[in-house]
Parts: structure tokens; C-alpha cells; sequence
């Protein structure tokens, strides 16, 4: 059987050299992975100049195309926001519209290029609102064709109001979200490997 990818799309609104609690929260979907010999990457998305727009490739120096390969080859697909004003990140939203633009690309039997994937979401944040985050998240990606799983969300926020986040706070020693990465993480790798034998058959579906 062939290895597994997994790509992380991080999309905090914090670039590379600053600290991200959605990285921490993802880096802990790695070390499931690697005990799954699953290859795994995680990339903060506003380190590339994505242009706004729904099309494969928007031109005058939009850098989706490059990301996008890296989509495509992947096997799980994890998008990770922070929460803000209880709503998913900007960023995340961009990416979905970009997802979107990018649908009529097809696999080798014609059917969109995201199926026979699979996607899960986390999410982070101070205030209340993961669980709409995710959900938006997780319904973008079903609608464009990847499959999702059972339990395919792992999030982590604090208590109401100003304090401290998932790093200061030591989120990752938070039992249910602890729990939640392990059923994520497994469940994601099952799936993705229950199509990598048994594909979703083409009838109906392409074109």
C-alpha cells in the first residue's frame, strides 16, 4: 500500500515568524500521524500571496497554484483557523473560495480532483465559536467532494472573555481535546486508506 499525505493548512492571520496556537493545536495531528507513517506538512497559508477570487489561477502573481499542487497530492487535507469575533479566519474563507475556483479540476477518471480525500478542521481561539467554525469549514469541503469521517473536528478555546490561549494556557493537556485529536487523526488516516483500495467509482459522478 502506498504512504499517506497529510497536508495542515494553517490559516492563521499570523505569518511564519510569529507563534501560532493553531500550529500548536496541528503539530499535535503530526504526532498521530507520525506513528501512522503518514507523511505529514503543515503550511501557514498568508506565507503565500493569495489573491482573491474564485478560479484555479487569478494571475498577476497569485500563488494558489503553487499551494495548490501541494493540495492535490495530498491524501488528508486538515484546515486549522483561530476564531475571531466567533467566526472562522479571513484567511480560511479566502482558501474555501480558492477551493471552490479550483472544483472543475479533475482526477484521472474525470471526477473532481478532491475525491478520494479526506478533510477534517481545527480550530483554536479565546472565545467561544469552534464549533460554527468548524462546522463552515467542514461543509465547504464535503460540497467540493472530499469525504469526511466521524469526529473529524478537534478544537480548543477558552474560557468567555480576554485570556490566555492554547499555548500559554497548556490547551494540549486538555483531555476532550486531546480525545478529539486521536479519533481526527485515526479516523482520517482509516478513511483515506479505505479509498486508497476501494475508490469511489466514477458512475455519476463524472465528467
Amino acid at each position: 500500500m502506498a504512504s499517506l499525505k497529510a497536508l495542515m493548512l494553517n490559516c492563521s492571520l499570523k505569518n511564519s515568524d510569529e507563534t501560532s496556537n493553531t500550529d500548536a493545536l496541528l503539530n499535535q495531528f503530526v504526532k498521530v500521524f507520525d506513528g501512522e507513517q503518514v507523511e505529514s506538512e503543515l503550511v501557514r497559508v498568508v506565507d503565500y500571496d493569495i489573491a482573491y477570487g474564485i478560479a484555479e489561477d487569478m494571475g498577476d502573481g497569485d500563488e494558489w497554484p503553487q499551494l495548490f499542487e501541494k493540495i492535490k497530492e495530498a491524501d488528508i487535507l486538515l484546515m486549522g483557523t483561530p476564531v475571531w469575533l466567533g467566526e472562522k479566519s479571513s484567511v480560511s474563507k479566502k482558501v474555501l473560495e480558492r477551493f471552490n475556483g479550483s472544483s472543475t479540476v479533475k482526477n484521472e477518471k474525470g471526477q473532481p480532483v478532491f475525491y478520494n480525500k479526506v478533510a477534517g478542521a481545527v480550530v483554536t481561539g479565546n472565545e467561544d465559536g469552534a464549533k460554527n467554525a468548524a462546522g463552515d469549514l467542514i461543509f465547504g469541503l464535503s460540497q467540493i467532494g472530499y469525504a469526511i469521517p466521524p469526529n473529524p473536528i478537534a478544537y480548543w478555546v477558552g474560557e468567555a472573555g480576554p485570556g490566555p490561549s492554547f499555548i500559554e494556557a497548556e490547551g494540549y493537556n486538555n483531555e476532550f481535546t486531546k480525545s478529539n485529536v486521536q479519533m481526527a487523526a485515526h479516523n482520517l488516516v482509516h478513511l483515506a486508506r479505505i479509498f486508497q483500495q476501494q475508490p469511489i467509482p466514477p458512475e455519476g459522478n463524472a465528467s
